[in-house]
């Protein structure tokens, strides 16, 4: 992805920032379907990637703070291999490549490490999520499996973390690249948003669009007319004149930066009465939030600030009532907006959440609230310069939630029940896009989308 001293350079700011011992980095592996020789599509661990830059099956590294030497483990192919795969770099070319001047087999990686133990140096490990990483740290630390988190070490999550969060301009390069992709594939999107199409259809054409530029989706997308349901992923509707239809996807660049993006496009063309007013409010906080963005900013309050925008809108409505500001402090906006403005970006696209979502989003000092809506956000932390987040406020029209609330009485000064009875069927409106904070304002990232009332029904098919 990047030249040989971008991963060196990481690499040393990573020593300066842990005090001594060696941080060792497991490579994934492949994960087959039914049997070894078909496996799911690769995907290497974020971590490595970002310090050693190799995007192959079989690779391990070692870093060793006290000396700031690295060493990466791995075997040459072999001939059975080449004879299926085609030629394939050395072990040796690709420590080169990114700037590491040691090698070794697989075998003297647990040597390494077990040789470390014994003098008592640290090992630091990053949390695992796949249950091949846990066995491997078995094997290799002689620690249980099923205790391998309490060994995770906090200096090298932190370091990784204040780290990865401010993006470099290669990097902010590379996320843009990622989002004009996903733009392109909002836009056959949109097109194809014409009563007789199915969801599915749609999907189909998302893929292609991701693979065409060398990348693939960045998660699975969300394609519904169904947008009240947060995580929809079933994709078996056909589009009716009338209906909205939500798409949140992203695409990577073929460096795994990934993009995440959402628009709402009326089926045949046109919004109703009742979903311009939803979707204006949508969009109105959308564009208010952006503009609170700014270098020490709590994205909190950004969040916040989007709640208020979205509960005068709903006021205005009929479906909301009294203090603003009170309504808020009681979450009572959260029957219709019921997560959190937005997460960071980057080679994940809930970017280092495996490090520890509230390590990543939350400051020192900050707490996650337990509020209904609120405890769903993501990140809370000030902002600064260089952080990619995504901005996706939505209004969701949810039946069984609606029914639940209105059966307990919860905060019935603030929400007119019968007024929103109304809306049950309308369904869901997020809009999303991709933001950097600058020292001189937030930018969005990507060639730009439709996304004003007038773009957006010009744009649907």
């Amino acid at each position: 992805m990047f030249d040989a001293e971008t991963y060196s350079s990481r690499r040393s700011r990573l020593c300066d920032a842990v005090s001594s011992g060696l941080c060792l980095f497991l490579g994934n592996r492949d994960s087959p379907r039914n049997y070894p020789d078909n496996p799911y599509p690769f995907r290497q661990d974020s971590a490595f990637l970002y310090y050693f830059g190799l995007d192959a099956s079989g690779r391990d590294a070692v870093l060793d703070v006290e000396t700031g030497a690295a060493t990466l483990y791995g075997a040459d192919p072999d001939i059975d291999e080449i004879v299926w795969t085609g030629p394939q770099p050395s072990l040796e070319a690709e420590a080169e490549r990114v700037g590491v001047a040691e090698t070794a087999p697989p075998p003297a990686l647990a040597d390494r490490l077990q040789a470390a133990v014994r003098q008592g140096r640290p090992v630091h490990l990053l949390p695992p999520y796949r249950d091949t990483h846990r066995r491997r740290l078995q094997a290799l630390l002689g620690i249980c499996a099923d205790r391998v988190e309490d060994y995770v070490s906090k200096p090298l999550i932190d370091a990784v973390i204040a780290q990865r969060s401010t993006k470099s301009p290669a990097e902010i390069e590379e996320l843009e690249r990622a989002v004009t992709i996903t733009n392109r594939m909002h836009r056959e999107a949109m097109r194809m948003a014409t009563p007789g199409t199915d969801e599915q259809e749609i999907v189909g054409r998302l893929h292609g669009i991701a693979h065409a530029h060398g990348g693939r989706l960045s998660f699975p997308p969300i394609c519904s007319i169904r947008g009240e349901v947060l995580h929809n992923h079933a994709y078996d509707h056909t589009l009716s004149d009338g209906d909205l239809l939500l798409v949140d996807a992203g695409a990577t660049a073929p460096s795994h930066y990934a993009g995440d993006v959402t628009r709402v496009t009326p089926v045949g063309g046109s919004f109703s009465a009742r979903q311009r007013d939803v979707y204006t409010a949508v969009l109105d906080a959308h564009e208010h939030a952006i503009e609170a963005m700014a270098p020490g900013v709590p994205f909190v309050d950004v969040h916040l600030r989007a709640a208020r925008v979205l509960t005068e809108h709903l006021q205005q409505m009929g479906l909301m009532q009294g203090s603003v500001d009170d309504a808020v402090s009681e979450g009572a906006h959260a029957l219709f907006f019921s997560h959190g403005l937005g997460h960071m970006m980057g080679l994940d696209v809930h970017d280092m959440e495996g490090l520890g979502e509230d390590r990543v989003g939350y400051a020192a000092g900050q707490s996650r609230s337990d509020q209904f809506g609120l405890s769903a956000l993501r990140l809370a932390r000030p902002l600064e310069p260089g952080f990619v987040v995504t901005v996706e406020p939505g209004l969701y029209f949810i039946p069984l939630l609606i029914e639940q609330w209105q059966s307990d009485g919860r905060l019935a000064d603030f929400i007119d029940y019968d007024a929103v009875e109304n809306f049950l069927d309308l369904g869901g409106v997020r809009i999303e896009d991709d933001v950097l904070v600058t020292e001189n304002g937030p930018r969005i990232l990507g060639d730009g989308l439709a996304k004003s009332v007038d773009d957006v029904e010009a744009a649907a098919g």
